[in-house]
């Protein structure tokens, strides 16, 4: 049974999981608007792996004999000025998003909860890799000051991502 408080913040996550991919959505609406359908699709594919992220927050709630509370989702921006300022952005986001974990891990520990601990190592490990990808991407469209043929490349690379649950796994 998981304690009111880490019910709580688990709660806080799951609202947390949905703006994110909103905020992602909202970025590949934004893309695809200016040309650059590798960058939108990249976009898409986070905003379906944020989808599944919250929905492994929603069932493990349930499963620990919880309560999940579904909260509004704030707005999320519309406009970004190019590719390397949607990544910038994004990366800024992933960290915050590790911050969150970090906070969730913390409360675990608090609380006591090795279930909790057990669950979350998964977002931990998860958040290393997308500061890791979200990175490599900005170093990359840096290289190529974000435009001309070196964009049109990237975007291209960015297009062949596609969606694997990895909360599957």
């Amino acid at each position: 049974m998981l304690t009111k408080r880490m019910e709580k913040e688990l709660n806080k996550q799951i609202n947390a999981e949905y703006w994110s991919a909103y905020f992602y959505l909202s970025m590949s609406a934004y893309l695809g608007s200016e040309g650059l359908a590798g960058g939108a699709n990249w976009m898409r594919v986070q905003y379906q792996e944020e989808i599944s992220h919250a929905l492994k927050f929603f069932d493990y709630i349930v499963e620990r004999g919880g309560r999940v509370n579904l909260m509004p989702i704030l707005e999320v921006p519309k406009a970004w000025n190019g590719l390397i300022n949607i990544f910038e952005e994004t990366l800024k986001h992933e960290q915050k998003v590790t911050g969150l974990i970090y906070n969730l891990m913390d409360v675990a520990i608090e609380e006591k909860d090795h279930a909790a601990k057990s669950f979350l190592q998964w977002y931990v490990d998860e958040q290393v890799e997308e500061e890791s990808g979200v990175q490599t991407i900005l170093d990359q469209l840096k290289m190529v000051e974000g435009k001309g043929h070196g964009l049109f490349l990237i975007d291209k690379d960015l297009g062949l991502r596609v969606f694997v649950d990895s909360t599957k796994v």
